[in-house]
Order: C-alpha cells, then sequence, then structure tokens
C-alpha cells in the first residue's frame, strides 16, 4: 500500500512547524472541522474493525477454511488489510490536522515579520 498521501500530510506538518507555512485562521476553520469529522469517523471505524476479523463460516472443508483465514486475516491484520488501511488514513489525518493548526498558530508570526520591513518606510 503505498503512503505518497501520508508522506505530503508529514510534509506539510513540518513545513508548518518549521515556519514555512502560515495559514489564515479564519480561512482554515471550515478545512479543520472538516478534518477532525473526517478524523473521528476513521477512529469509529478503527474501534469496530476488530469485529471483520472473525472468520466467515463458509464450510468445514478445506476451501472454505482457507478462504475463511484469509478473509479474517485481510479485514483485521494483514498488511493490505481494512485496519491497516483505516491506520493510515488516520495518521493522514493526524498529520493535516497538526499542520493547518501549526500554520494557523504561525500565521500572525509570518504576517508580522513580512510586514516589518515596511514600518520604517
Amino acid at each position: 500500500m503505498g503512503n505518497s498521501s501520508l508522506a505530503d500530510a508529514n510534509a506539510f506538518k513540518n513545513a508548518a512547524a518549521q515556519g514555512q507555512v502560515g495559514i489564515d485562521p479564519d480561512a482554515a476553520q471550515t478545512a479543520l472541522n472538516k478534518i477532525r469529522t473526517g478524523k473521528d469517523a476513521v477512529e469509529a471505524l478503527l474501534h469496530s474493525a476488530g469485529d471483520l476479523g472473525q472468520a466467515p463460516k463458509l464450510g468445514n472443508n478445506p476451501v472454505g477454511n482457507a478462504i475463511a483465514a484469509k478473509v479474517a486475516n485481510r479485514a483485521d491484520g494483514g498488511g493490505d488489510s481494512y485496519t491497516a488501511a483505516l491506520q493510515n488514513l488516520y495518521q493522514q489525518y493526524e498529520a493535516a490536522e497538526t499542520g493547518i493548526v501549526t500554520a494557523m498558530a504561525r500565521y500572525h508570526e509570518i504576517d508580522q515579520a513580512a510586514a516589518e520591513p515596511f514600518r520604517n518606510v
């Protein structure tokens, strides 16, 4: 599973932490609310994801048992599992949220620094 979205979210978060990005808090509030809503929804799905790890009852035969085990693994813990995908998405939301909150906090600092050269004109 690719992680380019997570890498992008982390790059944004790091740029905000280093003061390279500032976002007007009033303008960013709607985006921040949507990110938090999405993050909460993914968290709720993660809490119920364990229920998907139960093997379906496909019959007590070699094929049914093999498929049931594979389905349970895919749902609950394999590398490409539903749970792993949700955890990755949650990390993306978390990084984006942190980046926006940090960029909002830096906005006034960046704005003041940009205006400073013009104050003594």
